[in-house]
């Protein structure tokens, strides 16, 4: 199983978001595994009210902080990690302090394991099968939506993009055989489009070896 350390110290919360943060503070546990498997995040409206959010969701329950970043749009994003209990009385206490600030939520019980590589940009891949890409309004819609493919059928998550200089929206790519292609980008699709924020899918059956090169 994939560990997050804490990335957020007085000195960097709330700055803008970078890639290299993600891929610095994820590594394996030594036993593969981790009772912090529930993942939460909030997102705002307001990067005032982030700071205010974050307080309050530390201050609820015994969560780590994955990640408490601005992204873009103006918006900020708060994101913990520990048992599902602690998580969920975490968001519970942030959407309390964000109120109408709040834009979205979500407590996912028992995040897989691929996500936080993909979350990283740390898998690598040497070609292509078919090829996925599920694109949300929002980040914690498409978190959600990751998830939810990864677990309905033998698919590898290669990256997931966190609305940086994408408009404040989120996307993730996937490959696999074709027919498990499919099978995970309509079951994300089908997570993100209940709420409403599901911009695009797109299932590609033989991509060319050039569109790796711009992936990476």
């Amino acid at each position: 199983m994939i560990q997050c350390r804490q990335i957020v110290s007085a000195d960097n919360i709330g700055r803008p978001f970078r890639q290299e943060d993600m891929n610095t503070h994820f590594s394996a546990s030594d036993d593969g595994r981790s009772s912090e498997n529930s993942i939460g995040l909030i997102e705002l409206g307001s990067i005032a009210a982030g700071f205010q959010v974050c307080d309050a969701m530390l201050k609820s329950a015994g969560v780590r902080i994955v990640l408490a970043r601005s992204i873009c749009s103006g918006k900020f994003m708060v994101m913990v990690r520990g048992d599902v209990a602690k998580v969920q009385t975490a968001v519970a206490a942030g959407k309390r302090a964000g109120s109408v600030s709040v834009i979205d939520s979500f407590v996912i019980a028992n995040l897989h394991e691929a996500v936080f590589p993909a979350i990283a940009g740390t898998n690598k891949l040497q070609a292509l099968d078919a090829l996925g890409v599920l694109e949300a309004f929002s980040v914690a819609s498409l978190i959600e939506g990751a998830d939810a493919a990864v677990k309905a059928a033998d698919v590898q998550l290669l990256e997931i993009r966190l609305a940086m200089a994408l408009g404040g929206k989120a996307f993730v790519t996937l490959t696999g055989s074709v027919a498990d292609v499919d099978t995970a980008i309509d079951a994300g699709a089908r997570v993100v489009g209940a709420r409403g924020l599901l911009v695009n899918k797109v299932v590609i059956p033989h991509p060319r070896a050039e569109l790796l090169r711009e992936m990476i």
